[in-house]
This record gives structure tokens, C-alpha cells and sequence, in this order.
């Protein structure tokens, strides 16, 4: 059940940074800890990881992804930018309608309901996220989905949940990506 990267971090015998604190938006920011032995542990620096630098340096060099989509559990919710201020992305409006389409989707299939929203008023406040990186930085359609469940399992998710669980998320991710096709920016 481990979080973190496996990084040693000078001065401490806590072992890594949490991931999904370390990109450069919002970072070192009150939705992330300094201390290395919690596990939202946000780095030395932005992009000190990695995992985290490799991601940055493809994409800042590829220079033209239209989506980025990450996959975390449990919640069951589709959160889009922000997590480190409560400004409304310029693209708000838009992201949270196809939010609303793809948990429609998702929903479809097996019933399973999401909330959406913009992460901050979602889940929690969370600086240094992948998805507010990647919107800062010009892509757009900038999600993270939180699967199932809600608490009962947790991050212990039954087998016999795990096909489901990934059938009903390729609907919404399917919803997404068309989305994306139909409208290039």
C-alpha cells in the first residue's frame, strides 16, 4: 500500500515523495506537506522525482498533447484543475460539462455514480497535482479519476470488482478522448 516514490530524502529515514505533490503547479502550497514522512510529501523541489520528470521533460518536448488522464483510487470521482487555488479554470464551463458526460457514461454501464468537479471543491485542496500542471502548461482536458469504491473497501477493491470497475471507466474515458477528437484547439 505503499504511495511514494522510493527516493531517499537527505536528513530523514522517511523514504519518498508522494508523486501526485511534486509537479510544478502550486507547489510547496498548504495541500501538500513538507514533512517527508507524510505520505503528501511534495519533494525538495517541483519535479525533484523521476517519475515526475520524465512525464515533464516528454511532454514539454513533444509540445503538443491535448489530454492528460491520470487514474488513482478510490472516491469514485472525476475532478479536473484546480487543486491549489479555488480560481475557476478558463476553461471551466467546458470541463465540467464533459466531466458530467463522462460520469453519465461511466454511469451507464453498472450504475456506479461519480461526483465531478474542479478537485479543491470536489475532494480536498492539493497543490502540486499532475492535472494542474498539465493544464498550466496548455493541456486542456486535464482529468484524474478516483475509482471505486467510496470506503467500504478502499484501496482494497474486491477481484471480482476490478473488470467492472475498468469497463465502466474506458466508457468515460471513451467520452473523453472523442471529445478531445471533436474539438482541437
Amino acid at each position: 500500500m505503499w504511495r511514494k516514490t522510493r527516493s531517499i530524502n537527505a536528513g530523514s529515514s522517511c523514504v519518498g515523495v508522494d508523486p501526485n505533490r511534486n509537479w510544478n503547479a502550486g507547489f510547496g502550497g498548504p495541500g501538500s506537506s513538507s514533512n517527508p514522512c507524510d505520505e503528501t510529501y511534495h519533494g525538495s523541489k517541483p519535479h525533484s522525482e523521476p517519475e515526475v520528470s520524465a512525464i515533464v521533460d516528454f511532454i514539454l518536448a513533444h509540445g503538443d498533447v491535448k489530454a492528460m488522464l491520470t487514474i488513482h483510487s478510490y472516491s469514485q470521482m472525476l475532478l479536473f484543475p484546480y487543486g491549489y487555488t479555488n480560481n475557476l479554470a478558463p476553461d471551466h464551463q467546458e470541463l465540467n460539462e464533459l466531466a458530467k458526460e463522462a460520469a453519465a457514461a461511466l454511469s451507464s454501464l453498472h450504475g456506479t455514480q461519480y461526483r465531478y468537479g474542479t478537485t479543491i471543491a470536489t475532494i480536498y485542496q492539493a497543490d502540486g497535482t499532475t492535472t494542474d500542471w498539465a493544464y498550466d502548461n496548455g493541456i486542456k482536458y486535464s482529468y484524474t479519476f478516483e475509482l471505486r469504491d467510496t470506503g467500504k473497501y478502499g484501496f482494497l477493491l474486491p477481484a471480482e470488482q476490478i473488470l467492472p470497475t475498468a469497463e465502466e471507466t474506458w466508457l468515460a474515458l471513451m467520452a473523453i478522448m472523442e471529445h478531445v477528437r471533436d474539438h482541437p484547439y
